[in-house]
């Protein structure tokens, strides 16, 4: 395939992701928290005020839109799929996706999906990657650190993930520069949901000319290993001897699939990688207990998944009148759940500003995902680090 006039730098499209939600200089800690106490279901767009982009794109700031502070509010609408929905995404960031993104599917289409990727993801399946998982970090990049006695934990924070996942999924290791074309296409992808108009117009383009060469690239992986008989593991692999409404996938519908999850691995996977190791390594005496014992890294991506979510807020649509704390908000409504506020709630968690990887486990909204790629992502992102002594299985874990 050739990649002429499509070829992104992996650096510059993450940080033109990354621009777009650095948002306004707001305590966004210190308003939530005085949201929470005095007007926990907000009539308003609270997130507006930060001027960055959410998953209903160019729809935002055109419907009634409510905010929700407080982590139980929070909860039972991110648990309810029927009331409070998430097809809108479609026409916002999954329009870079030909529409075809699982984060945008309710009820029996996301029941179908989730039936289809749920075996790659499976206890058993992702096991069988551990010797994968421990080449690509042992290879790739700790015997580097070791052979140049230093490390660029920038590189590593970016590269790692990014690496490793796509190793999983299913294509060839033998080519980084691959690996960072991919991603640079995929975190592009995302970058195309930009709002600011002077911004929007060569966003969008990009993110076309993207959209059709990550195609092209992952069928071409596809054809490859659909001619070599559709074994493996992997997620490529999986999804070539899949199943679905009766009948195999054809080589377009496994395409779309893993190009629809991959700006996942790229992006949200290394953000909670990047925080992980920042919080190891500024809080005092956390590193020598990790050290001492790799037991507690489940708790310290836990913990790390709760003080600082990747997705700070997460927006559905009513599908029907609903009430929530005395409020009346009516159909078709976007509802924002402020996921930094509920994970800092003092009627769920104790001392909640405080990061405490000793604290008592319950769910924080880093966990809690309408689709199974974020899921299965966080699922990876702790086996990727995980020492082999942690011998629990992934079902005690959170879902």
């Amino acid at each position: 395939m050739s990649t002429e006039n499509t070829a992104m730098d992996l650096e510059i499209a993450y940080s033109a992701v990354s621009e777009m939600y650095r948002g306004a200089d707001l305590d966004i800690h210190a308003l939530s928290r005085e949201m929470r106490h005095n007007a926990p279901v907000y009539e308003g767009d609270f997130v507006a005020q930060f001027g960055v982009p959410t998953n209903a794109g160019m729809q935002q700031g055109t419907r009634p839109t409510f905010t929700l502070f407080q982590y139980s509010d929070g909860m039972a609408v991110l648990r309810d799929g029927t009331s409070f929905t998430s097809g809108f995404i479609a026409e916002g960031l999954g329009a870079f996706f030909d529409g075809l993104i699982i984060l945008a599917m309710d009820g029996e289409q996301h029941r179908r999906v989730r039936a289809l990727l749920q075996p790659a993801f499976m206890p058993q399946t992702v096991n069988k990657w551990r010797d994968k998982i421990d080449y690509v970090i042992r290879h790739h990049f700790l015997e580097l650190m070791v052979e140049q006695k230093r490390a660029d934990l920038m590189d590593f924070g970016l590269n790692f993930p990014i690496r490793e996942m796509y190793a999983l999924m299913g294509f060839p290791d033998g080519d980084p520069e691959k690996y960072r074309q991919y991603a640079a296409w995929a975190l592009a992808m995302v970058g195309g949901n930009q709002i600011d108009p002077a911004k929007a117009p060569e966003a969008r383009r990009q993110a076309g000319i993207a959209v059709k060469a990550f195609y092209d690239a992952i069928m071409e992986v596809v054809l490859q290993r659909r001619a070599a008989g559709s074994e493996g593991d992997d997620l490529i692999g999986q999804l070539l001897r899949a199943e679905h409404e009766g009948r195999m996938l054809d080589d377009h519908e496994v395409t779309s699939f893993v190009r629809s999850l991959l700006p996942a691995a790229g992006e949200t996977t290394t953000r909670t990688c990047s925080s992980v190791i920042t919080l190891m390594m500024t809080t005092p005496g956390l590193i020598d207990r990790i050290r001492a014992d790799c037991n507690l890294i489940p708790a310290l991506i836990d913990e790390t998944v709760r003080d600082e979510p990747v997705a700070t807020f997460k927006v559905r649509e009513t599908s029907k009148d609903v009430e929530i704390g005395g409020m009346q908000i009516p159909k078709g409504s976007f509802v924002q759940c402020m996921v930094v506020s509920a994970n800092r709630d003092e009627d769920a968690f104790e001392n909640p500003d405080l990061f405490d990887i000793d604290r008592k486990t319950k769910p924080s909204f880093g966990w809690v995902r309408p689709a199974d790629v974020h899921r299965a992502v966080r699922s990876q992102a702790r086996a990727d680090l995980y020492d082999q002594r942690d011998s629990r299985p992934f079902s005690q874990y959170p879902p």
